[in-house]
């Protein structure tokens, strides 16, 4: 129910309350015809999905003109709540898999999303500079850095934390924080949201 993102971010505009609204109609819709999350889990869009990403804002509030990839976006997530959360922002959404690419353009469409754009892209292939890469569970940490290293901004700090990656994991993260044991920061969602599914889920932070 959206009423789970209502309670964690209770200072949403009108528009904001109205796009997240909108999303369980749009990904019932689109995952009956193409799927993109798994049929288990589209009954539970609002926990597993979207607070899922928001957590992201629960651990950094974007500055105005902060640019963000989404690598690996699948149907929209965790690009889609986050443009919705921070529309000063600007978002950009690849997957190397179109069909799914699609379903998330066609949502953020849906809800007049306008600080967000997608492509049909594989993360080696993007070339663009970004303050932050965020991802929810697509490869091992030390995979994903190697790919968009060359796509973080180094030059400009706009946000209180520094650039980098960030990335939405859950269950044991030991083996793959451990190249980066001495400057990654982990954070346990659980503290944020009180829901049991939370648990074992983190949220990890690594400057580069």
């Amino acid at each position: 129910m959206v009423d789970t993102v209502f309670k964690y971010f209770p200072s949403l505009s009108e528009q904001q309350r109205q796009q997240f609204s909108m999303l369980e109609a749009l990904y019932q819709d689109w995952n009956s015809k193409i799927n993109v999350i798994s049929r288990k889990d589209i009954d539970f869009l609002y926990e597993h999905h979207v607070l899922h990403s928001l957590a992201i804002a629960k651990l950094i509030r974007f500055r105005p003109g902060t640019k963000i990839l989404d690598f690996g976006t699948g149907g929209g997530f965790p690009g889609i709540p986050l443009a919705i959360m921070f529309p000063e922002c600007q978002f950009k959404l690849i997957d190397g898999t179109g069909k799914k690419v699609m379903v998330a353009t066609e949502v953020a469409n849906a809800i007049s999303l306008k600080n967000c754009t997608t492509e049909h892209l594989r993360g080696e292939d993007e070339k663009g500079l970004f303050d932050f890469v965020v991802s929810r569970a697509v490869m091992p940490l030390p995979s994903l850095v190697q790919i968009v290293k060359k796509n973080i901004n180094r030059r400009q700090q706009k946000n209180a934390m520094p650039n980098g990656v960030i990335v939405l994991k859950g269950g044991n993260i030991q083996e793959e924080i451990r190249p980066f044991k001495h400057i990654v920061d982990v954070s346990d969602i659980h503290l944020w949201f009180e829901e049991d599914w939370f648990k074992e889920k983190y949220i990890l932070h690594l400057p580069l």
